[in-house]
């Protein structure tokens, strides 16, 4: 039975659906969760990556802190959502997001990682590679990738 849980998010319908059934699989087993965000490094955003609506920055320096807000946003409201006997741990991570996901799987000693399937554009995902395929290939935990269900993707 999976009891120590990581469940990246990033606001994606798929990501949306991973962590409820997260919740269901911790809630069952009596486990914890670790609920993280990973904040890209700025060079994705300006290349058009961005997440949310922003305001036209000043400088390299208010469009990370615009971003970071908007991530710690996401994640308080993520976590809020769900059930409050459940044990969840908040995390914001910095930098590539699959590299940031398996060094925390690793470091958390996690026994299952439950993640969305896309939380990008297809464009994007093309480019940039697909951060559940490097999660799957690379974490020393097994990893869950969950679909939204056609109901729950956006247009």
């Amino acid at each position: 039975m999976f009891r120590n849980l990581l469940v990246p998010i990033d606001g994606s319908p798929d990501a949306e659906r991973a962590l409820a059934e997260a919740a269901d699989l911790a809630g069952l087993a009596n486990g914890a969760m670790t609920v993280m965000t990973v904040i890209p490094d700025s060079s994705t955003w300006v290349l058009g990556g961005g997440h949310g609506a922003f305001i036209a920055p000043q400088s390299v320096r208010d469009l990370d802190q615009q971003v970071e807000h908007e991530y710690e946003r996401m994640l308080a409201s993520a976590v809020d959502a769900l059930p409050q006997d459940l044990s969840v741990t908040k995390l914001v991570a910095h930098g590539r997001p699959a590299t940031a996901i398996v060094a925390q799987a690793t470091a958390g000693s996690h026994d299952l990682v439950v993640m969305g399937s896309r939380g990008r554009g297809e464009v994007k995902a093309l480019l940039l590679g697909s951060v559940s395929h490097d999660v799957l290939q690379t974490s020393p935990a097994p990893v869950l990738v969950v679909h939204a269900g056609p109901h729950e993707t956006s247009a």
